[in-house]
């Protein structure tokens, strides 16, 4: 099917936003993989965010986005942080159904489709399917890291997931943007949806080394402030009130 040009009348069924900075190198295979990967999907869009590259990055994707209408590129003037990036693409998405991955290509874009096959197969009860990665292409140091902070996130939000670092995701546009919003939420959006009221599903995908270049992100950049962003959700977790559901009147009642 061919991708749904942007600009057009009607607005894709899938948008797959990417947030990037300093990853020049990784644009041109990421953006391919991620068509191939989404032909079969229906009309979609691609967000790419730059966050405050210094590198060539914008200019790749808006080199790639002349022949390519479905590719849309939104950019920070200076790095806010994933997050704050995602947050952008999904803000500028016009689909109903949103899916994230990390630009440095260590997310197999091949796995978009069963992660939107499983948020419709879950239907509306269902807001988020996130991706567990298996065979995490890390250094050991890194691998240990994450299970040291996946494993305390799990004891004090007992949100059932055991890797919510996986950029990995597919959740409904709406969801997501009803959210309160902090710096790092991507790291704990498994609680917070629930937390609404939505069901959470879980998708395992195969990580891969990164394409090209190194990390932007370091142990530091993390570890301190997500003891505090633990603290913040654990208390939003618990200050929740019921979820109200809407019924409505039926016309001849009114």
């Amino acid at each position: 099917m061919t991708p749904l040009a942007f600009g057009t009348e009607a607005a894709p069924r899938l948008a797959v936003v990417v947030p990037v900075r300093n990853e020049a190198p990784n644009v041109a295979p990421l953006v391919a993989e991620i068509e191939a990967a989404c032909a079969a999907l229906g009309s979609f869009e691609v967000v790419y965010v730059d966050d405050g590259s210094t590198d060539d990055t914008r200019a790749e994707i808006v080199r790639l986005a002349a022949e390519r209408p479905w590719l849309r590129v939104v950019s920070h003037a200076e790095s806010c942080g994933q997050s704050a990036a995602v947050r952008t693409g999904v803000r500028a998405a016009r689909a109903p159904v949103v899916v994230t991955l990390d630009g440095d290509g260590q997310n197999d874009p091949a796995f978009i489709p069963p992660l939107v096959r499983a948020l419709d197969e879950g239907g509306e009860a269902t807001g988020l399917v996130a991706g567990q990665r298996l065979g995490r292409k890390d250094t050991g140091f890194k691998r240990m890291q994450s299970r040291i902070a996946n494993g305390v996130r799990g004891r004090v939000l007992r949100d059932g997931t055991r890797d919510t670092g996986c950029g990995l995701k597919a959740f409904r546009r709406d969801v997501y943007l009803g959210l309160p919003y902090f710096d790092a939420l991507h790291r704990f959006m498994p609680a917070l949806v629930t937390r609404e009221g939505y069901g959470v599903a879980h998708v395992d995908v195969v990580d891969r080394p990164r394409l090209a270049g190194q990390s932007n992100y370091g142990m530091f950049d993390r570890l301190w402030v997500g003891i505090l962003d633990l603290a913040g959700v654990w208390w939003l977790i618990r200050r929740r009130r019921r979820v109200p559901r809407i019924l409505e009147t039926p016309a001849h009642d009114r």
